[in-house]
């Protein structure tokens, strides 16, 4: 399953410091700032939506989580096997978070950016090889996102706006709620 990663699963969960390998080895979709489905929402939090393949080996993760960190409030079950893990953001990016959603990635706190990695480690094919993180060519408005951007806009970024731009797409609350049915949706057509 092949879900577009948002925002919230870009710049705020590795805020969470879970394993990167935790969280794709135990069905890992997208995170979210809410449950659509729930009327009762946690203030500063998010929700993580997986579909674990192996269910012993996720509540393994789960029970390891709830003894690494206070930072998880609450985990539940939908249908067809999709499971919630509701985390606690940190407060000292509280600030940063606001700017995230007001789609200011490059003035977010210098503490908040050494979070991400400058580089990562990509396998495609077998074969290793290290690249500029995402987060920090966002934050850094790297050439090759702001040549991307000139080009699907057909401007100058730097001469019609000046300092004054993003090299990524502003918050967009939709795509930042977790809605369960159009998921599934999404699955069915990938399987058809």
């Amino acid at each position: 399953m092949e879900i577009k990663k948002n925002i919230t699963s870009i710049f705020m969960v590795p805020t969470l410091k879970v394993p990167k390998n935790a969280l794709r080895g135990n069905g890992f979709i997208n995170a979210y700032i809410k449950d659509a489905r729930r009327e009762d929402h946690y203030k500063d939090s998010i929700y993580l939506l997986f579909k674990p393949e192996n269910l012993d080996k996720f509540r393994e993760f789960l029970d390891s989580e709830y003894e690494r960190t206070k930072a998880v409030i609450e985990d539940y079950d939908y249908e067809d096997g999709f499971v919630v893990v509701v985390y606690q953001l940190n407060e000292k990016y509280k600030e940063d978070f606001n700017l995230i959603k007001q789609g200011k990635y490059s003035q977010t706190s210098a503490l908040f950016q050494n979070v991400f990695p400058r580089t990562i480690t990509i396998v495609r094919n077998g074969i290793s090889k290290d690249e500029i993180s995402l987060q920090y060519r966002i934050f850094n408005k790297a050439d090759d996102l702001v040549n991307f951007w000139e080009e699907k806009l057909g401007i100058d970024l730097k001469e019609i706006v000046g300092k004054d731009f993003e090299v990524w797409e502003g918050w967009d609350e939709s795509k930042e709620i977790l809605e369960l049915d159009k998921i599934k949706e999404k699955c069915a057509i990938e399987k058809s």
